[in-house]
Formats: C-alpha cells, structure tokens, sequence
C-alpha cells in the first residue's frame, strides 16, 4: 500500500495521518486553557453604599499627591500593582486598574477608607480625610 504522507523520505502508513491529526488536536487543545474566573467584590456596606464624590473636575488633580504618597509604593504608578513594596505582598497588591473598571466609587472609597482584612491594604481614613480619599478615588479613575 503506498503512503499518504512523505517525511525526509520515508512514506507514512495510512494511519499515520490519523495519528498525526489526533496529535496536533491534543497539542492545540491543551494550548485553550480555562477562562479567567471572574473576580467577585464584597457588597459595599451600607454606610458607605452609594457615596459619591461631592469634589468636581479637579480632584484628581488633588488626588495625585496622596497617591503618590500612601498608594503609589504597594499599587505602582500606573496602578497594576506592580510597587516597589508590591514583590513582597501576599496576597499582591490589586490591579486598580482591573478593580476600577468592575466597581463603583462608593467601593473604592470604602477600601481607601477602611482597607482590606486578610491583605495589605491597610484603612488610611485615619490619615486621610474624606476630601483627600474622594480625591485618590478620582486620580485613579484617570489611570490607564
């Protein structure tokens, strides 16, 4: 029976180009991994559940100076979580620009605020004013 298939000379058996095709249907199929879990947010607590920002356009102006203070080493400039002290996070420092994009700002003021248990991210309403963090929240509502 003659071959179907030739490789550096030598001919393939029939089969072999079914072998071949359930071979590279595995190789390309292990390359597809698994979608990206969506990450979920705790609910906002009341207290803080639809607070918006009383400061107008210029806030975030404002904002970039305490970013730069508080945030800025764990968060990085760009807010990807890639901060000089962000190597030795465990959990890492969040992506802001992922977690801006998913909530609203009722949600970022309150984790500037209060922080995060089981992370890093330390409450700075102890330090920062109400002004001062709705500043933050409209700085990194500018980052890209």
């Amino acid at each position: 029976m003659t071959g179907i298939l030739i490789f550096g000379g030598g001919k393939l058996k029939p089969y072999s180009f079914f072998i071949m095709a359930l071979l590279l249907t595995l190789i390309l199929s292990a390359c597809g991994g698994t979608p990206t879990p969506a990450v979920s947010f705790a609910p906002v607590p009341p207290e803080f559940a639809g607070k918006t920002s009383p400061l107008g356009a210029d806030a975030a102006d404002a904002g970039a100076l305490n970013y730069a203070t508080y945030c800025e080493s764990c968060h990085g400039a760009s807010g990807l979580g890639d901060g000089p002290a962000a190597a030795a996070l465990n959990p890492p420092a969040a992506n802001l620009l992922t977690v801006a994009s998913q909530v609203e700002d009722d949600y970022l003021f309150w984790r500037i605020s209060e922080g995060k248990m089981g992370t890093a991210m330390v409450g700075w309403g102890s330090v920062l004013n109400e002004e001062q963090i709705w500043q933050v929240v409209a700085y990194i509502r500018t980052l890209k």
